[in-house]
């Protein structure tokens, strides 16, 4: 079991167990050093993409970021999501807290907001509520061919900026295809369980280092941030977790 010391007023928590560092520590001499950063979220999670976009802010200004590699880890914030849901995110909203459609509304674009800041630009009105399952298990296969980053911010965009359905076949066949993955392997793919097991066990570690809420970030598996901080914040957990390897 991992265990955490927090470190209030900067979202950093301090994961202090041999066992769960030796998991993912690569064999590194001090000439050669690598950060591994792991990130779980979701696609449909509005405070991903702003965290993502908050991170990388951070490498840029990081001297090691060539040293650093990034792994993205599947979470969903409802498994049980329907493929599509019959709801608008204000509709969903509406019905989640009780609220009216104008209520829902005022509170989104509080997120807008928070994504401009970062260069993104949110367009909730058109995004489709569904199952985000797929595309994380699109994520998986594209990570097992070098390509996760570019697919992790493709069907970000997708979703948040074009109003694309991540549940439905077809986009993801193209969204894949345009970071360079052949049509044929995502339609064999989803028509298949190929990489749910990958999906699986990404959730259930997250479950067992104390995930409550993404996005959640990991440096070497000693020290986290939870949520879209800003970059200052990131880039200090960057160079703690750099200078303690």
């Amino acid at each position: 079991m991992i265990q955490a010391a927090l470190l209030a007023c900067c979202g950093l928590v301090l994961l202090t167990s041999g066992q769960d560092s030796a998991m993912v520590a690569r064999q590194q001499t001090k000439m050669e050093k690598e950060l591994v950063v792991e990130v779980w979220s979701d696609v449909v999670c509005p405070f991903c993409y702003i965290g993502k976009r908050e991170l990388e802010a951070a490498l840029a200004r990081f001297p090691q970021r060539d040293k650093v590699r990034v792994v993205w880890r599947s979470f969903e914030l409802d498994p049980n999501a329907p493929t599509r849901s019959p709801e608008d995110m204000y509709g969903m909203l509406a019905s989640k807290y009780g609220i009216t459609r104008e209520e829902a509304s005022s509170r989104v674009q509080g997120v807008v907001d928070r994504a401009r800041t970062v260069g993104l630009d949110y367009r909730m009105d058109i995004a489709v509520m569904g199952s985000s399952f797929d595309a994380h298990r699109v994520l998986q296969l594209a990570k097992s061919k070098g390509k996760g980053d570019a697919m992790k911010e493709r069907l970000f965009k997708a979703y948040f900026c074009e109003g694309a359905h991540l549940a439905d076949g077809p986009t993801l066949v193209r969204l894949a295809g345009e970071v360079g993955i052949e049509a044929a392997e995502v339609t064999a793919l989803l028509a298949s369980d190929a990489f749910t097991e990958a999906v699986r066990t990404d959730e259930a570690e997250a479950r067992r280092i104390g995930v409550r809420g993404v996005p959640f970030f990991v440096f070497d598996r000693r020290l986290s941030v939870s949520g879209a901080q800003h970059s200052s914040t990131f880039l200090g957990a960057l160079q703690q977790a750099w200078d303690t390897q």
